[in-house]
């Protein structure tokens, strides 16, 4: 007689073949996803220091030297940015930095420094 279909050890093991599979290319997925979500959240933070840097070159003259902050909405989120003025060893330049973050108590997201030029 011969035999027909599997034994039920035969569907055992590879079910247990398929569940460590499947287990993997869960792992695999997460990890994915977990890394778009982290691009996204920088990418969105650089816009919002780009942002704000433009909006300090459209205000003129040199960056204040007190540290200023604010919150912007971008993309349906609440953004936190800081930003401070620096002096440089150059008295023509000065340097001007924003830093982004998700929540206020966070650490920077984002940090952008651009220098500014005074022609006297």
């Amino acid at each position: 007689m011969k035999q027909q279909g599997m034994t039920l050890l035969e569907v055992m093991v590879a079910l247990v073949i398929f569940a460590g599979a499947s287990l993997a290319l869960m792992n695999s997925v997460t990890s994915q996803v977990r890394a778009l979500q982290s691009m996204e959240e920088s990418l969105f933070a650089s816009w919002v220091a780009k942002n704000q840097m433009v909006a300090l070159r459209l205000a003129g003259g040199w960056p204040a030297l007190d540290a200023t902050s604010g919150q912007a909405q971008l993309a349906g989120r609440s953004w936190y940015w800081q930003q401070q003025g620096e002096t440089t060893r150059d008295p023509l330049l000065r340097a001007a930095e924003v830093q982004v973050r998700s929540a206020p108590g966070d650490d920077p997201r984002v940090q952008l420094r651009s220098y500014f030029f005074h022609q006297p």
